[in-house]
């Protein structure tokens, strides 16, 4: 997985990873470091099943801790073609990994998005300091 300077953003604080693989574009979405660090303990994440159609900003999950739950936003639309089954089992790769092990879904990215609505690196973390 690239490195959190190559990577897109959401205001809400998911990540995506687009790349592609010879015939189409393909979205890796997780949730950023900072959001980890704001929820705490996680102890619950719900995750779609692989076929589910998502629209870019619609809900596809949520994430639980001692705090509070988050809905999970995709930043793309596409098709979900995998799910990572086994981090619901083992939320420590949130915190422990979260660019890498701790990736949630891959979309097949239905239409080329515009990627106005993302945010660079850059901005993403202005928007982190401004909020903090």
């Amino acid at each position: 997985m690239p490195e959190p300077e190559k990577l897109w953003y959401t205001e809400t604080h998911e990540w995506v990873h687009l790349e592609n693989d010879g015939s189409q574009q393909i979205a890796t979405v997780g949730i950023t470091a900072f959001a980890v660090e704001q929820l705490t303990d996680i102890v619950y994440l719900e995750l779609p099943k692989v076929g589910r159609q998502l629209e870019a900003g619609e809900e596809f999950g949520e994430v639980e801790s001692v705090k509070a739950v988050s809905p999970l936003y995709c930043p793309v639309s596409g098709t979900v073609i995998a799910v990572h089954d086994d981090l619901p089992n083992h939320l420590e790769k949130l915190s422990q990994d979260p660019y890498g092990e701790g990736w949630m879904i891959r979309l097949a990215v239905r239409d080329p998005q515009p990627l106005e609505r993302l945010l660079t690196y850059e901005q993403y973390q202005k928007q982190c300091a401004e909020g903090a």
